[in-house]
Order: C-alpha cells, then sequence, then structure tokens
C-alpha cells in the first residue's frame, strides 16, 4: 500500500471505533458515506480492526464489534475511546522528535510539524520551558544557507572536500533535502557535474551560493525512500 494511503488508512482507523461507539447499529453504507469511503473499503476496515487491540492480543484485549446483517455495533473498543496520556518522558521526546523535525526540510511538512509541537508543549505545561535544545549538526551559517536554497527550490554553487579522494572541487548541485545521520548533517542533491544524486556531508561544504536559477532534478532522480536512503547514503558520500 503507497504511504499515503497507509496514513490516510491509518488515520481512518482511529476515527473509526469513536465514530461507531456514538452509533451503535449503524448501518454499513450510512458510515461508509460519512467516512467518505466505498463500503467495501468499510468492511475490510472492519476486519482489521478485528486484528487490533491491547498487548496479548487474546480474547478481551482485542477490539470486538457485532455484524448483523448491514449493521455494525462496537462491543469492546480496547480503551481506544479514551484520550492519549502521555507520561513525562513520552512528551519530552516527542517534543524533541518534533522540533528536529520542524528544523529537518523535505522530511515534513513544517507547519503542520509546528502545530503538532504547539499541542504537545501546550498540554504538556511546564515541560514547554525545558531547557532541552535541539540542533542539527554542522555550522549553523552554511547550513542555514543550504536549508534556504532546499525550501526556495534554488540550485546551488558549492565548494566541496571530497574526503575519500582527499579533493576540493567546484560543482553545481539541485538540492532536494536535507538528512541528518550518524551525527552529521548531509545535503541530498542532484550533482550536475556527476550526473547523478550524490550525498554532500555539510560539514565538508567549504563554501555555497544559492544561484537565481531553480533546481531542476529529473524527474526520474528524485529521493529515494527512507530504507533505500539508509542503505546507500555512504557510497553516496563516498562517490561524491
Amino acid at each position: 500500500m503507497p504511504p499515503a494511503a497507509s496514513a490516510d488508512r491509518l488515520g481512518r482507523l482511529l476515527n473509526l471505533v469513536p465514530y461507531l461507539l456514538a452509533r451503535p447499529g449503524i448501518r454499513l453504507a450510512e458510515a461508509a458515506g460519512d467516512l467518505g469511503v466505498s463500503e467495501r473499503q468499510l468492511r475490510e476496515d472492519l476486519e482489521l480492526l478485528w486484528m487490533c487491540g491491547l498487548p496479548g492480543y487474546g480474547p478481551g484485549d482485542l477490539i470486538d464489534m457485532a455484524i448483523d446483517g448491514d449493521q455494525v455495533t462496537i462491543t469492546y473498543d480496547a480503551g481506544i475511546n479514551r484520550p492519549l496520556r502521555l507520561t513525562p518522558d513520552e512528551a519530552l521526546a516527542l517534543a524533541v522528535a518534533l522540533r528536529m523535525l520542524a528544523e529537518t526540510p523535505g522530511v515534513a511538512d513544517r507547519a503542520a510539524v509546528e502545530r503538532a509541537l504547539s499541542k504537545i508543549e501546550s498540554a504538556a505545561g511546564g515541560l514547554a520551558d525545558s531547557p532541552v535544545a535541539v540542533r542539527l549538526p554542522g555550522n549553523a551559517d552554511r547550513l542555514a544557507t543550504i536549508r534556504g536554497a532546499v525550501e526556495r527550490r534554488k540550485a546551488l554553487h558549492i565548494t566541496y572536500y571530497a574526503a575519500t579522494r582527499d579533493e576540493t572541487t567546484e560543482r553545481v548541485v539541485d538540492p532536494m533535502r536535507v538528512l541528518v545521520a550518524e551525527g552529521h548533517a548531509y545535503l541530498e542533491a542532484w550533482c550536475r557535474r556527476a550526473e547523478a544524486v550524490r550525498m554532500f556531508r555539510v560539514d565538508r561544504i567549504d563554501a555555497s551560493v544559492e544561484l537565481d536559477e531553480p533546481a531542476a532534478p529529473p524527474p526520474t532522480r528524485r529521493s529515494p525512500p527512507p530504507s533505500a536512503w539508509s542503505r546507500s547514503f555512504r557510497r553516496w558520500c563516498s562517490w561524491a
């Protein structure tokens, strides 16, 4: 299932139980119309819900429901109708992760992340004043320039030191996103010199100038999924 479809389904499943609890015996056709899905999709969602619940995942732990003809009633909600309550440690961990996401362009909708962070900090009360600070690795000014180019979708002229070859080169790149791994920030970009996607470690970019021309990586060379990136980013760095 594509990531977008999976995310849509997860949101629908999270809303489905409280929706059905408030409408015992609702007809499937009516529920499908309210939720904006087909009746077939709703039945598939209900089949998946039967396998969800609390640790133990046995009788009395899983969400249960009664389907009578074309009507459905939730008979056990596994506690999903209760609001989520975070412990202080959980709230702090979420706040730190969201702050990191907000500072990393290209990985999420920043406005949505900031709204979520605001809600977490508001609910956590005094935790919002936590002294924890999140800073991305690398030179702050250099990283800010690169981040700005990514957000504005502008090409960059960079001077880059390739440690594996012990040489400094100049090249024009089309920025795609900034990533953080193993304590270092990386610029993922289409390198016009190499005519391929490359990873540039930010602390090895000696100079960068944002160009007036737009970044235009070839459509077939967009960012790979995270799992593919994690397997190959060292190779891309060494080839840069």
